[in-house]
This record gives C-alpha cells, sequence and structure tokens, in this order.
C-alpha cells in the first residue's frame, strides 16, 4: 500500500535530501512502515540517522547542511519532540540554514473511524492546541499537513522556502490519519519547485557602491557570515584586492576571507574596546552581518559612510536593530560582488590610492601578526593558554579540515591562532544556544567524510551537548571528529557579563558566583564510554603536541573520535 507517508519520503529524495535526523514515537507507524517498504521494494530514500535525543539531531543536520549547501530533514515525536529540539531551534534560525523538521500530530480519531485512530494514553495527553506554535517564531514556513493527497507539493513548497534567501527552516506536521492515507503515484517536475533566484543589485547601486569604496581613503568592509556561500569569498577577495579595501569580521561564523591576506584586519567579538580599523574608516560598507559592531563598546566614526548589503538588510526577525546606513540594499553577497568586479573591469578604478590603501593595510596586517605570535608562546609555568593549543593545532588544518567554534569567551583566540584560510574551514553556530558543536561535527563529518572535522568548545557548552547521544551517533555511523575541551572549570561568559555591567560591584569581588563545575565531570570518559572515543586529559601546555598527534591518529586512521579535556587558564 502506498500511503502519504511514502509521498514524503519520495519528495524528500526527489529533493536530494541525503540524510532523515530521526527520533520516532506513536505518531510515525506510517513513516516507519513507508521506510521498511521503501528498502523492501529496493528504492532510494535518505539514510536515516536514529537520533536519541533531538537537539542533538537537529545540530547534526544543521552542521551537515552548514558543509554541504543542501537541506537535511529532522523526524521528531509530536510536542513533545518539538520542544526537545531546544535550542537547536533557535541556532538554525539565526543561522538561517535550511532545514526541513517534521512532527507527527495526536491523531484526531479516538473510536477506530479509520487507520491511525488512537490506540495509547499517550495520544490524549500529547495533544495540544497548537503544536506549531512551539516554533513559529522559529521558521520561514509552517504548516499542517491536513489531506495525504498533497503531501508531495507541501513537501516541495516548504523546502522551496527554505532554500530561498534568506534561507531557513520550515516545519511541517501531520496527524497519523492523514500519513496513513492511501495514495496514487504522482510525478513532480522539480523545475517547478526551484529556489527564487538570488537578488542583484542596480545598476546605479553598483555605482554607489563603486565610487563610495573607490573614493575613501580608509574604506573597510564589515561582514559576519559571507562565507557561507564560497563562492561570496572569492568575489570579496578579488574587490579587496584591486581596491586594496580593509576586511574586519565581527562575529564571524564563517571563514569570510582569509586570515593569511595582508589586507584582514581580524575579528572583533565582545571585546570591551573601539576596534582601530572601524573607528578610522571613512567608508564602511556592511555585508551579510547582524552584529556589525556593538555601538557602546565599538563603532564607526561619526562622519563615516555606511552602506548595506544583505539578503535581509531590515532583520526583520529583530525587534531592535539598527546601523544608520545611507544606502541599504538587499542582494545577494556572492551576487552583489560579483557585479561590482564586472563593473570595475569595465570602468576601471584610481590604482595610485588603492596602492596607498592596501601598503596602509598590509602594514596594520603585519602588526596584528607579530602580536599573535607572541601570544602563542608556550607559557614559562607549563599552564595551557588558548592561543597556545590553538597555535599546536593549526598545522594539523592547513590543507584539509573543518574547524567549529563554540569557544564563547574563547571565541575570538580560537579564530585567531586557528587562522583559517581556506573557504569552507571554519564555522561557528550563528546563533545564541549552547551546545551545538558536537551534534554539528557528527553532521558535518557525514556531509564531508574525507575532511577532518575538528569541534572547539568550552566545559559548559560540552554539557549542553549531550555527549553521550553525539558520540553513540558517532560511532555507529562513523562519522569520527576530533573534540576539544576548552576546561576553565565552569562558566566564564555570565561572570564577564556581569562585571561588565558592575565592574566594582559584590560580583566582582565574590569567591563564589555559582558559575563553577567543581568537582568537574570526566569529560572525556563520557564519550569513551558512550561512543568508544579516544579520552585524554591534558593538563600541561608540554603535553599538547603529543595529545594532538595521538588524537589525530585516532580519528584519522583508528576512524574513532577522540576528546581531549584540556585544563586551560582562566580569563
Amino acid at each position: 500500500m502506498r500511503t502519504a507517508s511514502t509521498d514524503l519520503l519520495d519528495a524528500l529524495t526527489e529533493a536530494k535530501v541525503d540524510y532523515i535526523f530521526g527520533n520516532f514515537g506513536s505518531d510515525h507507524p506510517a513513516l516507519l512502515e513507508a521506510i521498511a517498504v521503501t528498502r523492501a521494494e529496493g528504492r532510494p530514500l535518505p539514510q536515516v540517522i536514529t537520533c536519541p535525543f533531538e537537539m542533538v539531531g537537529l545540530a547534526a543536520a544543521h552542521g551537515h547542511t552548514m558543509v554541504s549547501g543542501k537541506p537535511q530533514a529532522v523526524v521528531v515525536h509530536v510536542e513533545c519532540g518539538t520542544q526537545s529540539l531546544a535550542g537547536a531551534v533557535h541556532n538554525i534560525a539565526r543561522a538561517r540554514v535550511p532545514v526541513l523538521i517534521f512532527a507527527g500530530l495526536s491523531p484526531a480519531t479516538q473510536d477506530g473511524e479509520t487507520r491511525g485512530s488512537r490506540n495509547e494514553f499517550i495520544q490524549w495527553i500529547q495533544d495540544v492546541h497548537d503544536q506549531r506554535g512551539i516554533v513559529r517564531d522559529y521558521m520561514k514556513y509552517a504548516a499542517e499537513l491536513r489531506s495525504g493527497l498533497n503531501v508531495k507539493p507541501m513537501v516541495h513548497r516548504a523546502l522551496q522556502l527554505a532554500c530561498s534567501a534568506p534561507s531557513g527552516p520550515v516545519y511541517l506536521m501531520g496527524a497519523r490519519e492523514v500519513m496513513e492515507q492511501e495514495v496514487k503515484p504522482t510525478a513532480i517536475d522539480m523545475r517547478q519547485w526551484a529556489p527564487v533566484e538570488p537578488a542583484a543589485l542596480s545598476a546605479s547601486s553598483v555605482a554607489t557602491v563603486i565610487e563610495a569604496l573607490n573614493g575613501a581613503q580608509r574604506p573597510l568592509i564589515v561582514t559576519s557570515y559571507l562565507g557561507r556561500n564560497p563562492a561570496a569569498v572569492e568575489g570579496l577577495v578579488r574587490l579587496c584586492q584591486r581596491l586594496g579595501v580593509g576586511v574586519l569580521e565581527s562575529v564571524p561564523s564563517a571563514l569570510n576571507f582569509p586570515h593569511s591576506d595582508p589586507l584582514y584586519q581580524g575579528s572583533h567579538w565582545n571585546h570591551p574596546f573601539q576596534n582601530e580599523a572601524l573607528a578610522e574608516a571613512d567608508v564602511v560598507l556592511v555585508i551579510d552581518s547582524d552584529v556589525p559592531w556593538i555601538p557602546t563598546i565599538s563603532k564607526p566614526r561619526d562622519d563615516a559612510r555606511i552602506l548595506h548589503i544583505d539578503v535581509d538588510p531590515l532583520k526583520e526577525a529583530m525587534p531592535l536593530w539598527y546601523i544608520k546606513a545611507q544606502h541599504s540594499y538587499r542582494a545577494d553577497a556572492a551576487t552583489a560582488l560579483a557585479q561590482i568586479n564586472a563593473a570595475l573591469d569595465s570602468k576601471g578604478f584610481d590604482e595610485q590610492r588603492a596602492a596607498s590603501r592596501r601598503a596602509h593595510y598590509t602594514a596594520r596586517h603585519e602588526a596584528r601578526a607579530a602580536q599573535l605570535r607572541k601570544l602563542e608562546a608556550a607559557p614559562a609555568n607549563g599552564e595551557i593558554t588558548t592561543e597556545y593549543l590553538m597555535a599546536c593545532l593549526r598545522p594539523y588544518l592547513a590543507e584539509e579540515g573543518i574547524l567549529l567554534n563554540e569557544g564563547i569567551t574563547n571565541y575570538p583566540q580560537i579564530v585567531d591562532h586557528v587562522a583559517p584560510t581556506r573557504p569552507g574551514s571554519y564555522f561557528a553556530s550563528g546563533g545564541g544556544s549552547l551546545g551545538w558543536n558536537g551534534g554539528a561535527a557528527m553532521g558535518a563529518k557525514l556531509a564531508a567524510p574525507d575532511q577532518t572535522v575538528v569541534a572547539v568548545g568550552g566545559d559548559g557548552c560540552y554539557m549542553f551537548s549531550a555527549p553521550a547521544s553525539v558520540h553513540w551517533m558517532a560511532r555507529r555511523y562513523d562519522a569520527p571528529f576530533l573534540q576539544i575541551v576548552l576546561n576553565n572549570g565552569g562558566w566564564q561568559a555570565p561572570r564577564f557579563s556581569a562585571l561588565a555591567v558592575h565592574p566594582s560591584g559584590h560580583a566582582s569581588r565574590a569567591e563564589n558566583l555559582d558559575l563553577s563545575f567543581d568537582p568537574a565531570p570526566d569529560y572525556s570518559a563520557v564519550a569513551a564510554a558512550a561512543g568508544g572515543a579516544l579520552a585524554l586529559r591534558v593538563e600541561r601546555a608540554a603535553d599538547v603536541p603529543a595529545a594532538l598527534e595521538q588524537a589525530m591518529e585516532a580519528v584519522r586512521k583508528q576512524r574513532r573520535c577522540a576528546v581531549l579535556d584540556v585544563a586551560v587558564r582562566k580569563r
């Protein structure tokens, strides 16, 4: 029998979805039967990944889509499973990740009127008034499948919305009776369901951007996630090298510009000081950034001319947002940069002024590089600094590999001292809900099985990440990665936040702010027990090189995860 659930699977296959990250329940009999039938008949379907915890499944889908650029699917159990997606929903929404989430609904009948009627007590308890309302604020699209007859077009419409800029997650739900409904085979022309074409700049807008950059003494481009599309990185490098424009990353969630390029001016996060490159810029072009600066601490000078290019320039999901841009354009970054570079090909530019700008930014870049090298020295007292640890890790990722950064108070140190240069080699979650890096690393490894995946996060993030689920999944599905836990004894970010607002308050003098993880769990042993990971505790700087070598041996040759629990100096 062919059911609506068969059509759901076929639609995902037609859309070239590789994986279903599934946590099944009593609402999924039709889907489980359809999966079994499809396998028995030898027809294609996405690989099902069993996810003991829904949040980890969604983080894995996030990681896969981030690396592959292809939307994946997550299946959860009614409203309980929807709520267990937890903060991962926030992360995929803020990171604009196209993922399709499907949840069942408690049956709508109770007297056996049709196949799928209620037959378990839990189906009354799990029936709520507005299940999709749980995630509605985070979804680009949320809908109920009300008939089995149009499941295919509904799935393709959802994915079309998910993949059209600004991309993002979508949520579908269907009751048992609907998903059990018998249907006839239907053919789909996938050309009718392509994402909307990327938006471009107008000719006059291209001219305005070129005029502003070419006429400036200190033009600066600020970006956060332009590098989610590797083609945009190529366009940005070409533009900046031609015109001598500096690049500053603000809270980068992707590799936006090679750190080795002399025009690269570093990254700015929650640093409690004014960024010098931003302060001196007379023209600032913001491309793809949700938080280009924090105006109470670091911002452009008052007379700076600000231009803004973004797929979501109004930040419609953010109640408070403005950057005082004089020109704002809704456009795809890669498309806009290609237009600007094409216009420069025909119109030319002031090479003398460009050379002067290159020299200025190159000098600043070299001075910054010298400061970073000093910070990478191993401390004489044997303590491990994040700067030293990342410098030791850097050679392993120079030619290949993907780094996932969830270091929170160590965000800048991780990205600065790994210093990535290849598009697609560095990612952060793009959101603010912790516990992303473990599941995301597992998903990234599925997307790029030949790459070495390294996840770096704090001890707090590790606890949030449900490591038992993460490492069980990684072992079962042959997705080994290296996880480095920066163990500084607890949550440091809340302490920093308190001191920033109350620098001389009681919190600044208190010995206990209830943020400690003492006595500390044996973090790496959790992964060893759940997933057979190599578990190492590293407490002295002299032991770091050998521990990294042993970990890489485990991941690359033994095909198992490695977890390094590294005691790092507190900030």
